[in-house]
């Protein structure tokens, strides 16, 4: 059976599909390549901020449920998401550049021989820069061409996905028997773990802890986190590869963009496990991407249903000339 191949996307809850929108496009310099509606509720929008051709590997999505409270940090969650940046250069223009936004952060730390930067949103979502220095293992994605970052210093993809577990001895175990991970480093309470061709785009930072209080999910955290598979018939395998451990499943789910399979394999831990094709790119073309309300063919004799419950958002970028933002002495 295929090993995992790495990080697919990680899927968030926001309380304002608008300010994420703002935040990701001109903040972070990540592109929306689809606006699209929870295929489980349709009154929910979903969208998808990725690379610049919305690659396998660099999308972080987000829900934002009607009327959800606000959720909290804790044990037994996926608590933090991490964005692949070029080098440690990329880091010091970072720096600057969430100054001058008032995005909170904790300035340059160091974890696993990594640089980083942890930051947070509106939401107190909770986020990481990694440097690509000194990376290797899994690919990372192609800049935003036409985003505010330049595009050397932009985010490339998806980094390490850190998760906090209060049953670490079962979680290691599942990780390394079920998942196919193993563990590469650790820091006292802290466990690196890795698969398929490793680095960045393929390690889970798991830490161990049964101080804080059990999380609770909301507006703010994590909803659930996915890795790549090569094909439908490598999902089937692990379906079955997951059955044969005990998991409950979702079976086979056909979700347009990719094909994709869920298991719950901790408390409040969701796992899905998702194809690398077809994309994004079938039903919009690249120019405008993420600028319509793109439905499946399933759910398009609803469109007119749908739009009438999801507030419309403006997400046309394709005509605006978004200019490059060098932060002080940052510029080449």
């Amino acid at each position: 059976m295929n090993e995992l191949k790495g990080l697919h996307h990680v899927t968030a809850i926001t309380s304002s599909a608008e300010k994420n929108y703002e935040f990701f496009t001109y903040v972070l310099g990540m592109r929306l390549v689809k606006k699209t509606v929870n295929q489980d509720d349709i009154q929910t929008y979903h969208l998808f901020f990725a690379d610049d051709e919305g690659s396998p590997g660099t999308d972080m999505t987000f829900f934002d449920f009607p009327g959800i409270p606000k959720g909290r940090h804790g044990t037994n969650e996926i608590f933090k998401t991490s964005f692949r940046v070029p080098n440690d250069a990329a880091l010091d223009y970072w720096v600057k550049r969430f100054d001058r936004l008032d995005v909170k952060h904790t300035g340059i730390k160091e974890q696993f021989g990594k640089k980083t930067i942890s930051f947070v949103d509106f939401d107190d979502q909770q986020y990481q820069l990694i440097s690509d220095e000194t990376n290797e293992g899994v690919a990372g994605g192609i800049p935003w061409q036409k985003g505010p970052v330049p595009v050397e210093y932009a985010i490339t993809g998806l980094g390490p996905l850190f998760v906090r577990v209060s049953d670490m001895k079962y979680f290691k175990e599942m990780m390394e028997k079920v998942l196919k991970f193993k563990e590469i480093d650790h820091d006292g309470s802290t466990h690196l773990f890795e698969v398929g061709e490793g680095g960045n785009g393929a390690q889970l930072v798991v830490e161990h802890n049964t101080v804080l209080p059990e999380a609770r999910q909301g507006f703010g955290t994590v909803h659930h986190a996915a890795f790549r598979i090569e094909d439908k018939k490598t999902l089937h395998e692990w379906d079955d590869h997951l059955r044969q451990f005990g998991f409950r499943t979702s079976g086979y789910v056909d979700r347009f963009f990719f094909k994709s399979l869920y298991a719950r394999v901790a408390p409040q831990i969701l796992f899905e496990f998702a194809t690398d094709g077809p994309g994004f790119m079938g039903d919009e073309p690249y120019e405008t991407l993420g600028e319509k309300l793109s439905l499946p063919p399933f759910l398009e004799s609803k469109r007119e249903q749908i739009e009438q419950s999801v507030r419309p958002i403006d997400t046309v970028r394709s005509t605006k000339q978004i200019e490059k933002e060098y932060e002080g002495d940052s510029r080449p």
